[in-house]
This record gives C-alpha cells, structure tokens and sequence, in this order.
C-alpha cells in the first residue's frame, strides 16, 4: 500500500512555507496582478505595447517581458509604466 502525500488536506499556503517558497510564490503573483493591471489600463486607454514601449523609451521585447512579468522587473520599472499611463504604482506593508 502507497504512503498518504504529507501535505494532503494543507492548505497551498502552509505548503508554501513547509517548501520554502511562499515569499517567492507571494512576490511573482503581485507582479503579474500588477502586470495585469497595466494591461486592462493600456486597453481601456487604447495605448499599444509599440506606443508604451515608445514612451518608456524601452524594447517592445521588455514590455513583453514586463507585461507577461517575465524575469527579474524592478519596482522603479512598474512604476514607470504605471506613471505613463497616468497611474500610480502603490506598495504597502500589512
């Protein structure tokens, strides 16, 4: 007969943190909210991923890579783009 799985019947969090790995999980899903984010306001502004990329005087690749939050994005990038597109990037500690 097999063995139960350990975390059978925890939560996704408690495993998380038993793995080690919360805070990481915790940090990629704020950035692709906030990527999100950035999507839905481009769409609903009608601003193209080339205009954007023109504005934040970037690659249309690093927008990609910032809007599918790929890789190592920054806050100081979030912030950029959120200011050109006349919001305000806001991070708090609970």
């Amino acid at each position: 007969m097999t063995e139960p799985n350990q975390h059978w019947g925890t939560s996704l969090e408690n495993f998380l943190t038993e793995d080690g790995t919360r805070e990481i999980a915790k940090g990629e899903a704020a950035t692709r909210v906030i990527a999100w984010q950035l999507t839905q306001e481009m769409q609903r502004q009608g601003i193209t991923k080339v205009a954007l990329a023109e504005r934040m005087h970037t690659s249309r690749a690093q927008l990609d890579r910032i809007l599918k939050a790929k890789g190592n994005i920054t806050i100081e990038t979030l912030q950029r783009a959120a200011s050109i597109l006349g919001r305000e990037l806001r991070l708090e500690l609970v």
